[in-house]
């Protein structure tokens, strides 16, 4: 019964860590769909940091009119 009261709490932390992870990192399927790097709206590989494509991509969802940054 104690090992019950354990489980159930840490198996429901474990459970909202996966659900909520993945809303928390970038999207591969833009870099898809854009046939783009993820360079192209990403100051460097692996940062989340935006550089002004990323940033215009955030709010039309397009790269039409946007600024493509030369690399």
């Amino acid at each position: 019964m104690r090992a019950l009261r354990i489980a159930l709490p840490v198996a429901a932390l474990i459970a909202g860590l996966f659900v909520t992870t993945t809303a928390s990192f970038g999207k591969p399927d833009y870099a898809k769909k854009e046939k783009k790097s993820c360079i192209t709206c990403h100051v460097a590989a692996g940062k989340k940091d935006l550089n002004d494509t990323g940033k215009c991509y955030g709010k039309n969802h397009s790269l039409d009119g946007c600024p493509v940054v030369k690399k």
